[in-house]
């Protein structure tokens, strides 16, 4: 009897041992980890289906594991192509949206001006026919040159237009005293006299100073989208150190190696992951953050006092008024000139009996509402400008938001702190989130970051924003920093016409401190160093950055006779 209970509590506990061990060989079973691993684009080959010992493993923890040293190896470069995947998925959105606004305002302005010389052209050969014909290329010179400098070119915008005006009057002037013969030194005299005689009343001067802020803010707006659109491009094409890479390697693929590869990592914990990985694109955002603004305050004046549209679709108009000024007072500056710059010898041919009077029918009008031609792509430059303002707005404290994107709830992280991945094992991650920055990441327990060795493309981007939120100021306030006269210290001549229509005039900006890191360019302008050691207390390597950084410039070599 004794001996019976005996085998049935042995067979009893050989059969629990059994159900025991059963047990024990399914919880380690690498089934989930091969499914994953697979899933990924791997080969199954010298995978494990139930763990191994662990100690080979370099980066993940050291216990019972379903990875071998080349599957960490694969996942270790996994995690490298996946994070740079991360920062330029998140960052999409932003950075098309530079390309497709800088494409849109270029595409608009472009278009404005070519719609503004087509109108001028049609409506001078009907009212002025022959007359204007014969002297068509002092007008399309001037918008010749309007272009250039928009889109780039080394033009004093002050000195185009009194060039455009001497040039006007001197062709005028032989119209109306076509009974007479000047030779080319008389013709000089005559444009000196433009200035003294105002013989197109205020309207160049208006006009000037029209033209001369609204297409300053216009050309630094459209090179402030280019230089957003190259500093994003080139700061989401991250530089991965190692110390980051084996960090995403724990936090991402060491569930896998635990079998546990759909347990998502802590929200802290990715996050401390991610202000290691992006420390140094934290520190772009503060200059991020004023060249964002100052986009947006010259985009403001391209709403209102240096509105492109108002000044260039009726400039057809007010040359003509300017032409009817002069017509106007033509006695009164014949008189002038000659006293000053002599009697001009008889040609010989009599004065024409029809003069520009006979051919000058009225004054131009302006479009009526159902009559304005339509811009690029059926816009105006309000709601183009609106448009650009809104996506602006959204993208300010991009760099130091950019680890909360990523490590969004639900998406890449676990939403129940108890139920993820913190480094370890499945379990609350108990460290604190460490703040944005590359000082800031001295404490941090996830990535090995060296605080003493700044990212050099980041730096550059920094310097290269710094250099564009300058230009962007001087836009603001009407000024252009190509043509700044330094033997007038503290003022801006040139291209610059102020502000005189009741805008401010200050507009401060505090750029943050960074190292100067310069980029390597033998292109250095003159034009570029003044306004940059103006601007700036920076050394040589700044020059550089400035020199980089502005739009091609050509050498002036338009010939106004």
């Amino acid at each position: 009897m004794y001996a019976m209970w005996r085998l049935q509590v042995a067979l009893c506990t050989l059969s629990v041992l059994s159900l025991s061990s059963a047990g024990e060989s399914k919880a380690r079973s690498c089934s989930e980890a091969r499914q994953a691993y697979t899933a990924k684009g791997f080969s199954l080959i010298n995978v494990p289906h139930q763990e191994i010992s662990g100690e080979h493993l370099r980066v993940c923890p050291q216990g019972y594991t379903c990875c071998t040293s080349e599957m960490e190896d694969k996942l270790h470069q996994q995690s490298k192509l996946e994070f740079e995947n991360l920062v330029k998925n998140s960052s999409h959105n932003m950075r098309t949206t530079f390309v497709s606004r800088h494409q849109k305002f270029d595409e608009f302005f472009l278009e404005l001006l070519d719609n503004s010389e087509k109108s001028l052209n049609s409506m001078f050969t009907r009212t002025y026919g022959k007359l204007y014909m014969q002297n068509s290329e002092v007008f399309q010179d001037l918008f010749t040159e309007l272009k250039r400098y928009y889109t780039g070119g080394n033009v004093n915008l002050e000195e185009m237009l009194n060039d455009f005006w001497s040039r006007l009057l001197e062709r005028m002037f032989q119209l109306l005293n076509s009974q007479y013969h000047f030779t080319d030194d008389y013709l000089e005299c005559v444009s000196k006299y433009t200035d003294q005689l105002k013989p197109f009343g205020d309207v160049p001067r208006k006009l000037k100073a029209q033209v001369t802020r609204a297409f300053i803010a216009a050309r630094t707006f459209v090179q402030g989208l280019m230089v957003g659109r190259e500093v994003a491009n080139r700061v989401a094409k991250v530089n991965v150190l190692p110390a980051c890479v084996r960090a995403l390697t724990k936090m991402l693929y060491c569930p896998y190696c635990r079998g546990m590869p759909g347990l998502k990592p802590c929200h802290n914990y990715c996050h401390n992951v991610m202000r290691g990985c992006l420390a140094n694109q934290a520190d772009l955002d503060a200059e991020w953050n004023l060249f964002i603004d100052a986009m947006l305050l010259v985009a403001d004046r391209l709403e209102g006092p240096f509105n492109i549209e108002a000044v260039i679709e009726p400039v057809d108009i007010k040359i003509s008024d300017a032409i009817m000024t002069m017509q106007d007072n033509s006695m009164q500056v014949s008189a002038k000139v000659f006293q000053g710059c002599g009697q001009p010898k008889q040609s010989g041919v009599g004065r024409s009996t029809r003069g520009i009077s006979d051919v000058f029918s009225g004054r131009f009008r302006p479009y009526t509402p159902e009559e304005r031609p339509t811009t690029a792509a059926g816009t105006s430059l309000d709601r183009l400008v609106i448009d650009i303002k809104d996506k602006l707005k959204e993208s300010k404290r991009f760099w130091s938001n950019l680890p909360d994107d990523i490590c969004a709830k639900g998406k890449l992280t676990e939403s129940d702190e108890d139920q993820c991945w913190n480094s370890h094992t499945k379990g609350r991650y108990f460290p604190e989130v460490v703040g944005e920055g590359l000082t800031n990441q001295v404490s941090n327990p996830e990535v090995d970051v060296d605080i003493t060795r700044p990212d050099t493309l980041i730096r550059q981007q920094i310097m290269a924003l710094r250099v564009m939120t300058n230009k962007l100021k001087n836009a603001y306030n009407g000024n252009d920093i190509y043509f700044q006269d330094s033997s007038d210290e503290g003022s801006t001549s040139g291209s610059g016409s102020g502000c005189s229509d009741g805008c401010t005039t200050e507009f401060v900006f505090v750029g943050t401190e960074a190292p100067v890191i310069g980029a390597d360019r033998s292109d250095e302008r003159a034009a570029a160093a003044a306004a940059a050691g103006k601007s700036f207390s920076s050394g040589p390597s700044l020059v550089l950055v400035v020199a980089a950084l502005t739009l091609p410039l050509g050498a002036m070599q338009t010939q106004w006779r």
